[in-house]
């Protein structure tokens, strides 16, 4: 097992190291006999070594960043949307350097297109090469045999690991309140175990179990447990101890958050206003009806306001005044609605509930008060997402799905309480680039269902 692990992080050193290579190989054709021949000052020996080995630097460090080096771990389309996402923004970081070590306005046009090759090219390789490399790790490399002990509440965490038979095969289930002798002794038979949703005190006992024996364990997070996670080591006494200090973001931390929402707020309106418009356009000719809808939703500490939209919906979707969220068909949603829904581009009227102060750019999803309210009811400590600003993406936006259980947004909401931070709030606006492209995202309920109410 062990020996399987080490064969199979030199398999994705190797391939990604080649991948790297011809991305690079692109990049440097391009430079050589394009770019280069352009400058004033053409670079030769060492300077062209060290733009190619910035270059290098920057699409390594960018398509590790949105997870394109993780062959064998994420779906096939996961990885290669990955990649082409960290190559583009690579190129665009590289073509404004390239415009400002030139220093003419006139060379941006030419440098745009050199780029915009390079980038296509890449992506249509390094692609087709990902996909290769992704196709003989599954061939090679076997799914793990996954032993899953259940706690008292249902959810479908077994199915969904069934349902990734490129890395994991579920074959064997068992009760938490099976003889702990007979787990002790069945977990010798698979490669992992999925401790799901387990009592604290069995789920240690368990946990200790697979420890001594060297299994891989996948566990669900209870609360408490993420709470733990934001802890600091405090070595002030000889006995070891755990400090959570419970607080958000610091004074002078929230005031640059502000800062920064105002302006790329603005910034966004501007730039995206032709977009906003054709939008508009499209949904009013299409039915006459408004192109915007508001909504009240909750924000920090419990607050209220209305949130702005583009409406996606026919007029009245809920005349008969039961809220609920979109399912999987729903008939309710327009031809304009699907598309706008699907690319995110619903969302953008909220760049004026940024400017005024409702939202933030990153924070939890903001919840209908009905909703939000039924999911509290079902699990109390749904309202710990309301500790900071509700936010246009967030850990639960980027990590989770339109229909995630309530309870399991809560566990990504209060991955991001814990540990928020201006670094973070960076990471996630980046990371919802790809999550654009990733139509999982935006799944709707199962039909029949109006709240993504949890399975416990």
């Amino acid at each position: 097992m062990r020996h399987m692990k080490t064969y199979k992080n030199w398999y994705r050193f190797i391939a990604n190291s080649i991948l790297i290579l011809v991305a690079l190989l692109c990049y440097i054709y391009v430079w050589f006999n394009y770019v280069n021949v352009m400058l004033d000052k053409t670079y030769i020996m060492k300077g062209n070594f060290l733009v190619i080995g910035v270059y290098a630097l920057i699409i390594t460090y960018f398509i590790s960043f949105f997870g394109g080096f993780k062959i064998g771990v994420n779906k096939k389309s996961n990885v290669i949307i990955s990649q082409i996402i960290g190559l583009f923004v690579s190129n665009s970081v590289y073509f404004v350097v390239t415009v400002m070590m030139a220093g003419y306005m006139s060379y941006i046009p030419k440098f745009m297109l050199y780029y915009g090759c390079t980038f296509i090219v890449q992506a249509v390789v390094v692609g087709i090469a990902s996909y290769l490399f992704m196709t003989l790790f599954f061939k090679v490399f076997e799914p793990y045999k996954v032993l899953v002990i259940n706690g008292n509440h249902k959810n479908d965490l077994a199915y969904k690991f069934d349902s990734r038979n490129d890395k994991y095969k579920v074959v064997g289930q068992m009760s938490y309140n099976t003889d702990i002798e007979e787990i002790d002794k069945n977990v010798d038979d698979y490669d992992a175990v999925l401790i799901n949703d387990v009592p604290s005190e069995t789920r240690n006992r368990i946990l200790k179990i697979c420890f001594a024996k060297g299994k891989r364990v996948y566990i669900t997070p209870k609360i408490s447990d993420i709470i733990i996670r934001g802890a600091e080591n405090l070595a002030v006494f000889d006995t070891p101890l755990l400090f959570s200090h419970n607080n958000t973001l610091t004074l002078t931390e929230r005031g640059i958050k502000r800062l920064a929402d105002i302006f790329l707020s603005t910034m966004g309106l501007i730039l995206l206003s032709p977009i906003m418009i054709l939008i508009s356009l499209a949904i009013f000719l299409y039915d006459r009806g408004p192109v915007f809808y508001r909504q009240t939703r909750y924000t920090k500490n419990g607050k209220t306001f209305k949130i702005l939209k583009f409406r996606s919906m026919i007029p009245n979707a809920e005349k008969d005044g039961v809220a609920r969220l979109a399912a999987e068909n729903d008939d309710r949603i327009t031809p304009v609605g699907k598309f706008i829904r699907a690319t995110r581009l619903d969302e953008l009227p909220q760049f004026f509930n940024i400017l005024a102060g409702d939202m933030s750019f990153v924070g939890p999803r903001p919840e209908r008060p009905e909703i939000a309210d039924e999911y509290t009811k079902e699990v109390p400590e749904f309202a710990y997402r309301l500790k900071v600003k509700a936010g246009l993406t967030g850990y639960a936006q980027v990590f989770g799905k339109y229909n995630t259980t309530s309870y399991d947004k809560l566990k990504l909401d209060m991955i991001y309480v814990e540990n928020c931070s201006l670094l973070l709030d960076l990471k996630l606006m980046l990371l919802t680039l790809k999550v654009i492209f990733i139509k999982e995202s935006t799944e709707g309920l199962e039909e029949g269902k109006i709240t993504a109410t949890n399975k416990r």
